[in-house]
């Protein structure tokens, strides 16, 4: 697998429905075996979008990886793959443990396999406010303007996220 010459720091968004405090737990855990540090931001509960299903815990996390984009993407599928993660099912379905590239340093890409940074930032609280809290000073390479900001100015629906008390 190719490298990068220099690591960037990398925002994922993680996300469980099943079993959800042991497989984000285990997630983190395999993070950091791979990549060393990694910063996790507040836990937040959420109902699931796009089905009826169990509520899902949400968070971002932060590393910093020397693995291009897409080398990261299929490293990331693997290990959802490892904990149980099914592709054969209808895209909004239950989860046991859901990795997504949020941000990669300053990249602005769309490719047939990523596109980046991830367009659920700008639409799902689940996904920006964890980030926002992790990163409220990272740029949006598209939009222009730093997470943090994005958050503030967020009109989308907010009433299905709730803090939780869980620290993985």
């Amino acid at each position: 697998m190719t490298s990068l010459k220099q690591p960037v720091t990398v925002y994922l968004g993680i996300g469980s429905n099943v079993d959800a405090e042991r497989n984000v737990e285990d997630g983190i855990a395999a993070l950091r075996e791979a990549f060393g540090a990694v910063t996790v931001s507040p836990v937040y509960r959420s109902v699931a979008v796009g089905f009826e299903g169990a509520d899902f815990l949400n968070l971002a996390v932060a590393v910093n990886t020397a693995l291009p984009p897409l080398a990261l993407k299929h490293w990331l599928n693997t290990l959802e793959r490892r904990h149980g993660r099914r592709r054969d099912v209808p895209k909004f379905s239950d989860r046991t443990l859901d990795i997504d590239i949020l941000l990669y340093a300053d990249l602005w890409l769309i490719s047939p396999e990523l596109e980046l940074p991830r367009r659920e930032i700008l639409q799902h609280a689940h996904v920006l406010r964890p980030l926002a809290d992790l990163a409220p000073d990272a740029l949006h390479p598209v939009a222009g303007v730093s997470v943090g900001q994005l958050w503030a100015d967020f009109t989308g629906d907010r009433s299905g996220l709730q803090p939780t008390a869980f620290s993985p």
